[in-house]
């Protein structure tokens, strides 16, 4: 049986990306650079450079799922608190920032227009210390 998320436990890792794809590439990068230094030719810079590219891709397309995630949850969140927040709080939707709104996913409906209230009066935008506030965390277990 797996644990509950939370707070604690709550950041995705992707074993196939994470340690296979990475550590693949990284090892690809470094055995190009020792046959840059031992072997000098056009045909190890060519193998340096796609070294570099392929973890550039790598990475980049980690970013692109991430951000499209980041969309969804906004469009997600403020729908959720069309139907969540008090009036006074839905009226200020737009104000939210990509970061509190998706900080914010994990909060419950009933602490949602309490916190909400919180980020904007305090002006608050690192994901991390809203997530923390959260007492009553929701998983979000379908995540890029």
């Amino acid at each position: 049986m797996s644990q509950a998320q939370n707070f604690q436990n709550h950041v995705r890792t992707v074993p196939a990306f994470h340690f296979f794809v990475l550590p693949v590439f990284a090892l690809n990068f470094i055995w190009s650079i020792v046959r840059v230094i031992r072997n000098f030719s056009f045909e190890t810079i060519v193998y340096l450079l796609l070294s570099v590219a392929l973890i550039l891709l790598a990475f980049t397309a980690r970013i692109f799922a991430l951000t499209v995630q980041d969309r969804i949850i906004r469009l997600e969140m403020r729908l959720r608190m069309q139907q969540a927040l008090p009036a006074d709080l839905r009226a200020r939707i737009p104000e939210f920032t990509v970061d509190q709104l998706v900080s914010l996913r994990f909060a419950s409906d009933a602490e949602l227009p309490t916190l909400a209230r919180k980020v904007l009066e305090e002006k608050l935008v690192d994901r991390k210390a809203i997530k923390g506030m959260i007492q009553d965390w929701q998983p979000d277990l379908l995540r890029a």
